[in-house]
């Protein structure tokens, strides 16, 4: 397949899994259920933090962490005693628990209170051409605070060679404005041709069969790989193809 043809391939794929069907079985399907800008951005942040594994376990994680956080995730943020974070000790996803959850809200409100919040903080540190940067800047104020050693493995640092596939579909979700309803788009404070795709086993299987990326691990070098190929194929919205990648992998057994 040539560039043309690959391009023409991708983008049909694209338009076919970037609808609002797309979220049914999805884990945006969470932040879509807020409407005030905090609380979409929080409870994409948190969901993100827990999507690996089965992505219905996933979803329902998700929302019983919802639930724990009063659905009013951005409230819950600012305002908790220490008596509502110890209903967080029960959450459990995989090898992230109740001890993580708290130090992820605490982490948080010093996000909001001391740094302006979380577009601010990608924003101060969104220069360069991508986002990692920003990504393992970001890490480092979200635990200058008081930590638990252990809860530092939930946040990936590119910088320390990882593709950080949670991250940056965070911020696909936070800055890319598909006008198709699916990506949120309220970050517009920085450009989506700074974002980076997220790559997991899906996405970098496909690209791998269709010549976009070489390299054989899932960490920053294939990612930077990636990236340099969807930028030839779309300038302004390179992580578009996320939704050809994954279709392909997930829906289609490509």
């Amino acid at each position: 397949m040539n560039k043309t043809d690959l391009k023409d391939f991708l983008d049909a794929k694209v338009i076919q899994y970037n609808n609002p069907r797309f979220i049914e079985s999805d884990p945006i399907q969470i932040p879509h259920q807020f409407s005030k800008k905090e609380d979409i951005e929080i409870s994409a942040f948190l969901t993100a933090t827990i999507a690996w594994g089965n992505r219905k376990s996933i979803i329902n994680n998700a929302k019983r962490l919802m639930e724990l956080l009063d659905h009013s995730p951005f409230d819950f943020v600012l305002n908790h005693s220490e008596n509502d974070l110890e209903k967080l000790m029960s959450f459990v996803h995989r090898t992230f628990n109740g001890h993580d959850g708290i130090q992820f809200i605490k982490s948080l409100k010093h996000i909001y209170k001391n740094h302006g919040g979380l577009e601010s903080i990608f924003s101060k540190h969104s220069k360069t051409q991508s986002l990692q940067i920003a990504i393992s800047k970001f890490k480092s104020a979200f635990f200058e605070i008081e930590h638990l050693q252990r809860t530092q493995k939930h946040i990936s640092d590119p910088l320390k060679n990882s593709a950080a596939k949670r991250i940056n579909m965070f911020l696909r979700w936070m800055v890319r404005n598909d006008n198709a309803g699916v990506d949120f788009g309220i970050w517009k404070s920085f450009s989506p041709s700074k974002l980076s795709c997220p790559l997991d086993v899906h996405s970098g299987n496909v690209a791998r069969k269709l010549g976009l990326l070489q390299r054989k691990q899932n960490d920053a070098k294939a990612l930077l790989q990636l990236d340099t190929s969807l930028r030839e194929l779309d300038t302004n919205d390179p992580v578009k193809y996320d939704f050809a990648l994954f279709g392909l992998g997930v829906f289609e057994g490509f």
